[in-house]
């Protein structure tokens, strides 16, 4: 789908706040209502807007820990990659799995409580994952910046 200069203010603002009423919306892009709802209902069928969520403070909800972890693979196949994949989606403290170049196949963005529920993780869950021959843990130690946003410039230039 083509993005044009009004698609790409609708989501910076709803990716700034997804709440913000259908009127209001059009308001600050500068088109009428029905023309917003329209052009919202396109971008989410067309699968630009994946869903909605609340973003949620960890440590309000008690998980106070997180980890960045480098998997190797053994063998690296299409079928290890795929029943690896496969299993880290039922895995409710993998936040992210990507699948990645350089020394490692996969880095995994992980949050739990404490080290000891990462402990258990390790011990129970990652090193029982299919496939893997190596992890390596890096423990997240203080967090400056957690952006949630695109840029959405046409012709971004990241120099600023």
């Amino acid at each position: 789908m083509h993005l044009d200069g009004i698609d790409r203010q609708i989501l910076d603002i709803l990716q700034h706040d997804g709440r913000i009423a259908n009127s209001e919306l059009a308001r600050r892009v500068g088109i009428s209502p029905p023309a917003m709802h329209e052009r919202v209902k396109k971008l989410e069928a067309a699968g630009v807007i994946e869903r909605y969520v609340a973003l949620v403070d960890p440590s309000s909800v008690g998980i106070l820990s997180h980890f960045y972890v480098e998997a190797k693979l053994r063998p690296h196949t299409k079928k290890a990659v795929e029943e690896f994949v496969a299993a880290t989606q039922s895995m409710t403290s993998i936040m992210k799995c990507h699948h990645v170049t350089g020394d490692a196949d996969f880095l995994l963005k992980i949050s739990v409580r404490d080290i000891r529920a990462y402990e258990d993780l390790i011990l129970h869950g990652l090193t029982e994952l299919p496939h893997v021959s190596s992890l390596k843990t890096m423990v997240v130690l203080s967090t400056f910046k957690n952006e949630t946003a695109y840029p959405l410039e046409e012709d971004s230039d990241d120099h600023a």
